[in-house]
Formats: C-alpha cells, sequence, structure tokens
C-alpha cells in the first residue's frame, strides 16, 4: 500500500432484521469506495442490534454468507475491508464470538479476531449489559499485514484495556481498528478521550466506527465515529447518524513522531515487574 491510507469509518444504526442491515451497510461501504477510501471499517455487531435472545440465531461460521458478501464488495471496489464484528458460530462453543474480520482487495479473508474483553457492566441497580451470558471471549491478540501497513485488531470494549494496545504497537501495529457500540451513557464523555489515549501512548492512527442511535432492547449507541492521529489529533468525526468518516493516515507522519518523540524505544520492560501480590479490584 502506499504511504498514504485513506480510511473510512462506517456509522450506522442497525437494528435487529439482519438482512436489512447488510444491505444498510454494503450501501454505506460503497459510498466509502466511492469516496476513495482504500480501507473501510464498520462497527460492533452491525448485522444484529436486537435483543440477547436472537443473538445466536444471527450468528454464522467464518467464512459464511455475510463475509462472502463483504468479499465481494471488497473484489469490486479493490478495497481493504475490516468487517467490524459480526457474530461468528464455531463448533465447540454454545455462545457465539464477537469477530471482526479483514478482507483483502481479492476478497480473502486476510485476518480476524475475537473480542478479547467482554462487555459486563450494572449501575446500580440496573444490568446495562451482561455480553458474556451470549458471546465467548478471545485470546489472541491479532495484527494483519495490509501489503507492508500494519493493522491491529481490537473491538469496543476492549478500548478500556491499554495493555492490549500496547501488545499491538509493539507486534507492529501501525493502524488500530475500534469497530463500536459504545453506549450512549459512557460515549458522551469517555469514548474521544479514550480513543486519543490509545493513540497517543502507542504512536498510531486509530479508525474508530462506531454504532449510532437506538436499537432494540433499549440500548443506544453514541456514534461520533473517528480516525484520530499518533498526536492524538482528531482528523475527521461523525455526527449523530449514519453516514461516512474520512481521512487520510500519513504513515510518514507517524515515523515522523515515533522518531521525534521515542516514547516506545525509550520503554524498559525489565523494570516492569508484576507482582504477585497485585490486588483484584472488585
Amino acid at each position: 500500500m502506499a504511504e498514504r491510507v485513506r480510511v473510512a469509518a462506517v456509522q450506522m444504526s442497525a437494528g435487529a432484521d439482519k438482512q436489512q442491515n447488510i444491505e444498510t451497510a454494503i450501501g454505506l461501504i460503497e459510498r466509502a469506495a466511492g469516496m476513495g477510501a482504500t480501507l473501510v471499517s464498520l462497527p460492533e455487531t452491525w448485522t444484529y442490534m436486537g435483543d440477547s435472545e436472537g443473538t445466536h440465531d444471527a450468528g454464522e461460521s467464518i467464512p459464511g454468507p455475510t463475509t462472502e458478501r463483504l468479499a465481494e464488495v471488497a473484489r469490486k471496489h479493490r478495497i481493504w475491508l475490516h468487517g467490524g464484528s459480526v457474530l461468528e458460530i464455531a463448533e465447540g462453543e454454545p455462545r457465539v464470538y464477537n469477530t471482526t474480520v479483514v478482507l483483502d482487495p481479492d476478497g480473502n479473508l486476510a485476518g480476524q479476531y475475537r473480542k478479547i474483553h467482554l462487555f459486563d457492566v450494572s449501575i446500580g441497580d440496573d444490568v446495562l449489559s451482561q455480553e458474556s451470558a451470549t458471546v465467548a471471549p478471545g485470546d489472541e491478540v491479532v495484527v494483519v499485514d495490509m501489503d507492508g501497513v500494519k493493522l491491529g485488531l481490537t473491538i469496543c470494549y476492549d478500548l478500556r484495556f491499554p495493555e492490549l494496545y500496547r501488545l499491538l504497537a509493539l507486534k507492529g501495529a501501525e493502524i488500530i481498528t475500534v469497530p463500536a457500540a459504545f453506549h450512549y451513557h459512557t460515549g458522551k464523555d469517555h469514548w474521544e478521550v479514550l480513543l486519543r489515549a490509545r493513540a497517543i501512548e502507542n504512536q498510531v492512527f486509530v479508525l474508530a466506527a462506531n454504532a449510532c442511535g437506538n436499537h432494540p432492547g433499549g440500548w443506544k449507541s453514541h456514534g461520533r465515529s473517528m480516525v484520530v492521529d499518533p498526536w492524538g489529533v482528531v482528523l475527521a468525526t461523525a455526527g449523530d447518524g449514519p453516514g461516512v468518516c474520512l481521512a487520510e493516515c500519513d504513515l510518514d507522519v507517524l515515523a515522523q513522531i515515533r522518531r521525534e518523540l521515542p516514547s516506545l524505544a525509550n520503554r524498559r520492560p525489565g523494570a516492569y515487574r508484576w507482582a504477585d501480590d497485585v490486588a483484584v479490584v472488585s
């Protein structure tokens, strides 16, 4: 790929109608490709945002029908397509995985990642989310080689775990994707702050495609998809509704920042001793 990568974050409001969600997403992908994007990213679980009871029925294998549709679009427009995340059914696991896929311009599956950190959160007596009830966690840190550009993969709640992002940076990631359905309650205060922090501390571009609007079951996503550069500057941001957020990632700028402020090179791993008696926060 060129030293400048034009990236696009697709923002959409998915519901319980899987086929309608797929058609909506494909239309937005094609809009992004028409705007010159060479890497297009979708939000989290964009194929199904309905009641938890329908989660397993909305899942499918990878490769499967949805990834085949995405492959067709990638081939048609000769783009790298980051498939946000879809609900993956895997043999021997009664729950689904929350899985992201990356397709190359020939439609080949270049990589996939299963969400490691699951969103189990209560506010007061109200359970905001118990993702682990229907979703199994992944356990692999994944970087995809896009013709020489290294793409690190994360999903939504992973954003709150800086260890994962540092590992991706150490594995060579230059752009890190964050497909999300970040809730409005937390997103209004934390979304941009966390995205910029992960970009600054790891000196990477962050491509964050978020869901937007109200979904069945009472979930409301924050929207405000954005692209952040390694200095923490927001290059582009979306509003509250569906659309496409477009920006250019200049890898020469990334190299310059890492050269002039060598915080990654100045790490001292030998001094980072993880104490065996560290208390577990509950």
